[in-house]
């Protein structure tokens, strides 16, 4: 569906809302030509769009912000109504599609089929009594030159004041021409469906040229050339030189046409329309540059936000990467350092094992070689012994000589058996000794290297959690510092962003303040320009009343004149003849009274009519000022009052936008300060779970090896002192 506007490239009157938002928001859709249909329904109705009399700049407002325009006059049907509401519902969701629209009651009433030949065929009856009022005047221009000489200017001017009025009453009797727009928005806004009613079809110049050829035998001193809308006329007798009237240049008339050549779809046009649109076409292009480029501005703001948001957003993007990377790198170092930990304590634990079978071996072999040296001592000894107590037995028996020989054979022999058993009792109880002390011993060897290794994995393990501590506690600064330049990040490109955004909505304010000075400026210079016309013009009119009340004047002197003569008449015949004289001085002197006072009426008429009229001129021109610059200042206090509208939207939504980040900011800063805390006493409790899973156990294996021990028949470990026994 195309849209009505097309012929008004750049004036936003049939834009939907979503297509003056979309410039700062985004895209649209096909909705938009539905709205521009109700809009032409609107056109059609009342003969102009809404906000037609509003400057293009304040329109974008008004249709952006206000509810969805309606038909004004109550003349209209309610199916109609209906359709046009349908149309230009406000939000896009709930305006119809076109398949929806030919379903409405509207669309599928029924209509004559001949309502739009009936229309063109009235407004070519209208033109063809156009001309005809165009013949016949200059039809009796050319019977008064031809009678009386040519008519003064005045008369002419008056004429065509008059033929003037009756064509703008016969134009808007048609609806052709509606109120050209009120001179509240600029020329170049007008819409051509407005004056398609009032163009006239270019046969109609023939047909003036053909009544002008049927005619011209009428008056042969006098010859018309007739061409399209201008006239020359000739005065073979010589009376004066030709007088055209103003004819369009060449290249006026090329533009014109070509200006019916790019609307071949107007439906009555006239050479003379043409030319005023031209006019008209020029300074639309200056609103069409005008919208233009401040459409061009709003999307090019629009790209540069955008631009400025990706690229804060890529800084973003890039500063969260480096951070993670930065946390990565921590926790892979944190890993391989627990790791090396790791490796190291099994290498110490495996040396310090190593380190005590070795002792422990060494001890064993200490143990061992004293036992053996104590028992070689202790064998000595008795060696020793059983010598001396052999040799003193035997002692004892020589000197004994009542025993017999064989009986002391027989009691020395007792006595070796008795000190070889007692000897090998003491031996027996010194290696049980001996195994008894190296084995409690050894025992309580073991039991001390148990507790040296538990000391180490004690050691080990604080170590552990320490650097597990020191790991947890370096990676929360790395947080809370990574935190603090992420929201510093935040604000300078929050900042960043809002200065941009602030900075273009002054731009756009300034061009909207100068596109709104300029428009006012265009609008003072065409009512300037208007009130000189009408100051130009006014010598003709004002002579045309002076012609005009010169005449009643004249009329006047004549019927005094008149009643002069029968007053005459009629003293003379009543009178006698000596008094004639007399009655005719005295009559004569009465006309004269009269007359001057006539004269001096007239000249007093003339003067209250020129003062009346200068007056009533200046008055109506200083209105027409008053009244727009009323309307201009009104249209620039709401434009002010808009912008500041919008600055007050904006500086809003920039609080609001700051609030949102430092609510956002506090929000992660606690997140993050729960989560050090929760890792802090998670981390603290898996120091005191591990610590006391850790003595747990190793009290259970000193449990356990104290009570193998008891069972063993060492008793008390603990206070166990390695003295040198003699074991004897």
């Amino acid at each position: 569906m195309a849209s009505p506007a097309n012929s008004f490239v750049g004036t936003p009157y049939w834009m939907a809302p979503e297509v003056i938002l979309a410039m700062d928001e985004g895209q649209y859709d096909g909705k938009v030509d539905i709205w521009s249909l109700g809009i032409t329904c609107i056109e059609m109705a009342e003969r102009k769009p809404p906000l037609f009399n509003m400057n293009a700049m304040s329109a974008l407002y008004h249709i952006a912000q206000n509810d969805s325009p309606t038909l004004q006059s109550k003349e209209w049907t309610d199916s109609f109504r209906r359709f046009v509401d349908y149309c230009l519902q406000k939000m896009p969701q709930g305006r119809p599609t076109s398949v929806e629209l030919l379903r409405h009651d509207f669309v599928r009433r029924d209509r004559p089929l001949r309502v739009l030949i009936d229309l063109i065929q009235r407004t070519k009856d209208a033109v063809r009594e156009l001309d005809n009022l165009q013949y016949r005047k200059m039809k009796k221009i050319l019977f008064q030159e031809t009678r009386n000489g040519p008519l003064n200017e005045s008369q002419e001017d008056e004429e065509d004041s008059e033929h003037g009025t009756s064509l703008s009453r016969e134009l808007d009797s048609l609806g052709s021409n509606h109120s050209i727009p009120s001179m509240s928005v600029s020329t170049g806004s007008q819409s051509s469906s407005v004056n398609s009613m009032q163009e006239v079809m270019d046969d109609s110049s023939s047909e003036l040229v053909m009544m002008h050829d049927d005619e011209s035998p009428v008056n042969s001193s006098s010859s018309v050339v007739p061409r399209k809308d201008h006239v020359f006329i000739r005065d073979e007798a010589g009376h004066g030189d030709p007088r055209p009237e103003p004819r369009p240049t060449q290249s006026v008339q090329s533009q014109a046409l070509h200006y019916r050549n790019r609307e071949r779809f107007a439906t009555i046009k006239s050479a003379s329309l043409v030319t005023r649109q031209i006019h008209e076409h020029e300074q639309e292009n200056e609103l069409r540059e005008q919208m233009s480029g401040y459409k061009r501005m709003r999307r090019q703001h629009q790209k540069q936000l955008i631009a400025l948001e990706n690229k804060l957003k890529a800084e973003m993007d890039e500063h969260r990467l480096k951070l993670q990377k930065e946390v990565e790198t921590h926790a892979n170092n944190s890993s391989i350092e627990l790791e090396k930990l790791a490796k190291k304590q099994v290498a110490t634990i495996e040396k310090e094992a190593k380190v005590a079978a070795a002792d422990e071996k060494k001890f064993q072999q200490q143990i061992l070689a004293q036992q053996k040296k104590d028992l070689t001592t202790f064998l000595e000894s008795q060696k020793k012994q059983y010598k001396i107590c052999k040799e003193k037995i035997k002692e004892e028996m020589n000197e004994d000589h009542s025993t017999p020989k064989k009986e002391k054979q027989e009691r020395i022999s007792k006595h070796k058996e008795n000190l070889q058993h007692t000897q090998a009792e003491e031996e027996a109880h010194l290696l049980t000794q001996q195994r008894l002390y190296y084995d409690k011993n050894c025992r309580f060897f073991k039991r001390k290297i148990m507790i040296k290794r538990h000391e180490v994995e004690q050691q080990n393990i604080r170590e552990e959690l320490n650097k597990k501590r020191t790991q947890k506690e370096m990676e929360h600064a790395m947080l809370i510092r990574h935190d603090e330049s992420t929201r510093e990040l935040e604000y300078r490109q929050l900042h960043t962003l809002q200065k941009l955004r602030m900075d273009l909505i002054r731009l756009q304010h300034q061009t909207e303040l100068e596109n709104q000075l300029e428009y006012n400026k265009r609008r003072e210079r065409e009512l300037h320009r208007k009130h000189v016309m009408e100051l130009r013009q006014q010598p003709k009119n004002l002579k045309a009343m002076e012609m005009q009340i010169k005449k009643q004047f004249q009329d006047t002197c004549k019927v005094q004149t008149k009643q002069y003569k029968a007053l005459k008449n009629h003293q003379l015949e009543v009178t006698p003849k000596n008094e004639h004289k007399t009655i005719l001085k005295t009559l004569k002197d009465e006309q004269t009274r009269k007359l001057a006072i006539l004269a001096e009426q007239y000249e007093q008429s003339i003067n209250e009519m020129m003062a009346s009229q200068a007056l009533r001129l200046d008055e109506a021109q200083e209105a027409e000022c008053q009244a727009l610059r009323l309307q201009l200042q009104q249209e620039m206090e709401l434009l002010n009052a808009y912008q500041s509208k919008i600055k007050m939207q904006t500086e809003a939504q920039h609080e609001r936008e700051l609030q949102k980040l430092e609510q956002r900011v506090s929000l992660r800063r606690a997140h993050l300060e729960q989560k050090i805390e929760e890792e802090l006493a998670a981390l603290q409790k898996e120091r005191s779970e591990r610590i006391k899973y850790l003595l747990e156990r190793q009290e259970r294996e000193i449990e356990t090896f104290d009570m193998e021990s008891l069972r063993m028949g060492f008793g008390n470990l603990v206070t166990l002192d390695f003295p040198k026994e003699d074991y004897r």
